[in-house]
C-alpha cells in the first residue's frame, strides 16, 4: 500500500490547480456570514472573484509553459486519492468562468433586488464559481458529480431570489430536468466504478480499453444522456428557455455563460479522451444530437418574441455546435468545439447583459414592443450588433472562427474517409449559421429598426422608452462594453484562440501529458 503514495514533494505551483476553488468557498462562506453587511459583500466579493480571475491567470500561464499540472489529495496517488488536473482545456475554461463572473458581479450593481442582496446573492455566486471552477479543474469523475451538486445548488438559490412567480416556475422546471440528469450521471459512476475500480480520469484512459466493450458503450450512452441534458441538447432541451429567462439579466447571463457549458465540458472529456471507442459507437447518436439541436436552437429563436428565451434558444444552438465537434472526433473538429465553448462563455454572456439593458430602456420583455431602441440609445445598440453578428458566425466576428473550424473539420472526415455523417454535420453547421443570422436579424428589426410597437401605430415613436440612469450608463454598459470589447478584438486576432483550440484538440486525444501529470505514468495507453 506505500507503494501507492507519492514519493515527492507538491511543487509550489502546484496549489494554483485548487486556489480558484479554495478561494471561492472560503469567500462564500465568509459572505455568508456577513449577510448584514450588504454594502461591503459587494466590495468583499469583487476582490475574492478577482483574486480568482489572477489565479487563473497564473494557472493558465503555467499549463501553457509546462504541460498539465496535477495535485493529488492526501498524497496518495490514483486510484485512492481524489485529483485535480489542469490542462490547457480546462485551465482556460476556468479563466474564462472567472472573467465572466467578475463582470457580471459589476453589473449586478445595479441590477439586483434589495430582496436578492438580503438573501445571499453574493455567496450562492461565489459557490457557484466554486462549482464550475471545481468541475472544470478536477480529475476525478465523482468528485465532477460533488461539483455537479454544488452547481445545482447555488443555481437553484440563484434562480429564484426574489422570489417573483415567473421565477419560481422556471426554477421548478430547471430544477426537475437537471436533478433527473444528476440521478442518470450518479448511475453511470456506479457501473463505471463497478466495472473499472477506478473514477479517476487519468486512471480510467488505461483500464476503459481492457473493459468489456459494451458495458463501457452503454456507460457511455448514459454519461451522454446526463451531460447533454445538463448542457441542454436536442431532445432534452426544453427547461432551458422555459426558465434563463426568468431571473434578473445579470443571473441569467451567468447561468447561460457557464453551465451549459460545463456540461458540454463533462461531455467532451468523457466521449473523447476517457472512452474514445465507446464514442466511435455511440457517433450516430451523437450526429443526430448534434444536428437537430443545431436546427431546433435559432428556429425556437426565430419563432420567439420574448428577448431572453429567444436568447435561450441561440445558446441551445451553439450547444449544437459543440456536440458536432464530439460527433466528427477529429483535430480540426475538436477545436472548433472548444473554442467555440470559449466563444459562447464570452457572447452569450454578453447578448444577456445587453439584454437588461434592453429591457431597462423599453420596459418591455416582448420584442414586439420594443422599437425604436436605437434611436433611443445608440451604444447598447452598438454593442448588440456586434454581439449578434458574433453568434451568428458572421466574419471576421469572433463566431466565425470556431464555425470555421468546425466545418473544415467535416470537410476532412468526409473528404479523407468518405465519411456521410461528416458531410451531414457541416452541411448542419452552415445551415445553422444561416438561420442564427435570421433570428438575430429579426430581433434586430423588433428592436432597433422599427420606430415604435407593432401592430398599426408601428410607425409612431415608442412611447415608453426611457434613459439609461447615470448608473446603469456605468455599471451596465461598462461591464457590457467590456465583454463586447473582448469578443471583438478575438475576433480581429483570432491567432490566439485557434491556437489554443488546436492545442486543447491535441490534449484531449493524446491524453498521455495528462496521464503523466498525474503519477500513473503506466496508465498511458
Amino acid at each position: 500500500m506505500s507503494g501507492a503514495m507519492q514519493d515527492f514533494a507538491t511543487h509550489p505551483t502546484n496549489w494554483l490547480v485548487i486556489l480558484p476553488v479554495v478561494l471561492a468557498l472560503l469567500g462564500g462562506a465568509v459572505l455568508l456570514m456577513l449577510r448584514e453587511a450588504r454594502e461591503a459583500q459587494f466590495w468583499l466579493a469583487l476582490g475574492i472573484v478577482a483574486v480568482i480571475f489572477v489565479s487563473d491567470i497564473a494557472l493558465a500561464l503555467r499549463v501553457s509553459e509546462t504541460g498539465p499540472v496535477a495535485m493529488t489529495m492526501g498524497r496518495w496517488l490514483p486510484p485512492f486519492g481524489i485529483s485535480f488536473v489542469a490542462d490547457l482545456t480546462s485551465a482556460v475554461f476556468a479563466l474564462a468562468a472567472a472573467g465572466v463572473t467578475l463582470l457580471l458581479l459589476v453589473y449586478l450593481r445595479m441590477d439586483m433586488p434589495d430582496r436578492a442582496r438580503r438573501d445571499g446573492v453574493y455567496p450562492l455566486i461565489l459557490l457557484l464559481l466554486a462549482g464550475v471552477s471545481g468541475s472544470f479543474l478536477t480529475g476525478d469523475l465523482f468528485n465532477l458529480y460533488v461539483w455537479f451538486e454544488v452547481m445545482l445548488i447555488s443555481s437553484f438559490g440563484l434562480m429564484v431570489l426574489g422570489g417573483r412567480n415567473i421565477q419560481l416556475d422556471g426554477t421548478v422546471k430547471y430544477g426537475f430536468l437537471n436533478f433527473l440528469a444528476t440521478t442518470f450521471f450518479l448511475a453511470a459512476l456506479g457501473l463505471l466504478y463497478g466495472t473499472l475500480g477506478t473514477l479517476n480520469m487519468a486512471d480510467i484512459v488505461g483500464r476503459a480499453g481492457l473493459a468489456n466493450p459494451a458495458v463501457m458503450t452503454s456507460i457511455a450512452a448514459l454519461l451522454l444522456l446526463a451531460f447533454g441534458m445538463k448542457a441542454a441538447a436536442f431532445p432534452v432541451n426544453a427547461w432551458l428557455p422555459a426558465s434563463y429567462h426568468a431571473p434578473p439579466a445579470a443571473i441569467s447571463a451567468l447561468l447561460a455563460g457557464l453551465l451549459t457549458k460545463v456540461g458540454v465540458y463533462a461531455l467532451l472529456r468523457a466521449l473523447v479522451m476517457l472512452l474514445p471507442a465507446s464514442r466511435e459507437v455511440l457517433e450516430p447518436v451523437l450526429v443526430l444530437v448534434a444536428i437537430g439541436t443545431l436546427i431546433l436552437g435559432p428556429l425556437g429563436a426565430i419563432a420567439e418574441t420574448n428577448l431572453r428565451r429567444a436568447l435561450g434558444f441561440l445558446v441551445i444552438g451553439g450547444i449544437g455546435a459543440t456536440i458536432a465537434g464530439a460527433a466528427l472526433g477529429n483535430a480540426t473538429g475538436l477545436a472548433g468545439s472548444v473554442t467555440y465553448v470559449l466563444h459562447a462563455m464570452l457572447t452569450i454572456s454578453g447578448l444577456y447583459l445587453v439584454a437588461g439593458l434592453l429591457e431597462a430602456i423599453s420596459g418591455e420583455t416582448d420584442t414586439r414592443r420594443m422599437g425604436g431602441v436605437y434611436a433611443a440609445a445608440s451604444l447598447p445598440s452598438l454593442l448588440f450588433f456586434v454581439l449578434m453578428l458574433a453568434v451568428a458566425g458572421v466574419p471576421p466576428f469572433l463566431g466565425f472562427w470556431p464555425k470555421l473550424l468546425l466545418v473544415q473539420g467535416g470537410i476532412e472526415g468526409w473528404g479523407f474517409g468518405r465519411d456521410g455523417w461528416a458531410l451531414t454535420l457541416w452541411l448542419a453547421v452552415l445551415a445553422n449559421a444561416l438561420l442564427t443570422l435570421i433570428a438575430v436579424s429579426r430581433l434586430w428589426a423588433h428592436i432597433f429598426w422599427r420606430p415604435g410597437h407593432e401592430g398599426a401605430a408601428t410607425e409612431a415613436p415608442n412611447p415608453d422608452l426611457k434613459p439609461l440612469s447615470p448608473q446603469v450608463r456605468w455599471l451596465g454598459l461598462g461591464s457590457a462594453g467590456v465583454l463586447t470589447l473582448v469578443v471583438l478584438l478575438l475576433g480581429l486576432w483570432p491567432e490566439p484562440l485557434l491556437g489554443f483550440g488546436k492545442d486543447a484538440a491535441a490534449g484531449l486525444l493524446r491524453p498521455a501529458n495528462y496521464i503523466v501529470a498525474t503519477g500513473l505514468e503506466g496508465a498511458a495507453p
